[in-house]
């Protein structure tokens, strides 16, 4: 018997094609396979995000609830550390990594976009007008001695991927926000962010029992004290809980030069950006752009977010409440994140290069933390 090619260069049996009684084709009795689902069908059905959305809502409540019970530990910390604890859980591995992974990717990604333009408002050109240059220049010493130092020393150990640039971000600028934004620009994998999360994490977890300890030893009062810790520990919320065991003014010291770190953040993605764009035109391309790869934009479009939300809170007009409610849907957006990035950990995986990344988290500690120190001094 014959076969005939169709249109789409399929081959089909006669009697079979378009058009034939009892057939494949739309005017028949039916297809085999039963009528294409229409428009209601479509709409009933979720998306493929909603069960990793869920789960990720689910582990913010969780979070937030141990958060009111326990204030000193913070939320963010504990949305990555359930998230890691879901991925590994046996009863409920198999969803992670299978219907519910589309959906924490999602939160990973596009959550923290969302969570790191609502961060913008809480900074305003005033507050780092206010910190004076002297401050202003340590901060911004700080952050490109640790940036530089961290990733030249993780490209020496020989770690994977972009994780020697995406844990150098996060010590430098302000942990897991900043890991998110630079991965999001690099296009990074998302086993790469998970991991550097967790290090960078773990390590601003530690600086919350340690930094107290040594305030007495280096010879800091409670400003001072307040300096060093916002120009050495990563998390925005790690730096509050850090800073108060000092009192009010190394609080207030501390969350202004932190805030000084995180307005580093639009310049460095807007760097990494245009660099990624230089390594890409570097590739040779078609002259008519066939196959031509996808540039990012120079400043990506969460960034302008965050410059616009820092222009906004720096004209003072806007209300308490706005405020409150923006710091709220920020943490419980970032929360939503960190849970979607620390369910991508894979802690086998991590074991095999675990090494290498603990001794560059204790060596980025070091080099933030001294850094931050002779900052202190030399404008006190």
């Amino acid at each position: 018997m014959a076969l005939i090619g169709d249109r789409a260069g399929r081959r089909t049996l006669p009697g079979t094609g378009p058009g034939a009684g009892g057939g494949t084709g739309t005017g028949g009795a039916g297809t085999g396979q039963g009528p294409a689902p229409g428009p209601a069908s479509r709409a009933r059905k979720p998306p493929r995000e909603a069960a990793g959305l869920a789960l990720a809502a689910l582990g913010v409540g969780v979070a937030w609830a141990v958060h009111r019970l326990l204030p000193d530990v913070p939320m963010l910390t504990l949305a990555v550390v359930l998230g890691i604890t879901a991925a590994h859980l046996p009863g409920v591995r198999p969803l992670v990594r299978g219907e519910a992974r589309a959906g924490l990717s999602y939160a990973g990604k596009r959550l923290m976009r969302l969570g790191i333009v609502l961060l913008g408002l809480k900074l305003s050109l005033d507050d780092v007008l206010g910190l004076g240059w002297a401050t202003v220049a340590m901060v911004l010493g700080v952050v490109a001695a640790t940036f530089a130092g961290t990733w030249w020393l993780g490209r020496r150990m020989g770690l994977p991927g972009d994780q020697p640039v995406l844990i150098a971000t996060g010590y430098a600028i302000c942990g897991a926000s900043a890991i998110g934004a630079v991965g999001e620009v690099r296009d990074s994998d998302e086993r790469d962010a998970a991991t550097s999360v967790a290090l960078v994490t773990l390590c601003g977890t530690l600086a919350i029992a340690v930094l107290p300890l040594l305030q007495q030893p280096l010879g800091l009062d409670d400003a001072g004290f307040g300096r060093w810790v916002g120009a050495s520990v990563h998390d925005v919320g790690q730096v509050v809980a850090t800073a108060q065991t000092a009192g009010p003014d190394a609080l207030t010291d501390a969350v202004l030069v932190k805030l000084m770190r995180v307005a580093l953040l639009a310049p460095l993605v807007a760097a990494v950006a245009i660099s990624v764009r230089a390594r890409r035109r570097a590739v040779a391309e078609p002259a008519d752009g066939v196959g031509a790869a996808r540039r990012p934009p120079l400043v990506p479009l969460f960034v302008l977010g965050f410059l616009a939300m820092v222009a906004l809170r720096s004209t003072d007009r806007l209300p308490a409440g706005v405020l409150d409610a923006a710091h709220t849907g920020q943490e419980l957006l970032l929360a939503a994140a960190l849970f979607g990035l620390g369910s991508a950990v894979h802690l086998p995986s991590l074991a095999r290069t675990g090494g290498r990344v603990a001794a560059l988290g204790l060596c980025a500690w070091l080099v933030v933390a001294g850094a931050g120190y002779g900052g202190v001094l030399l404008t006190t």
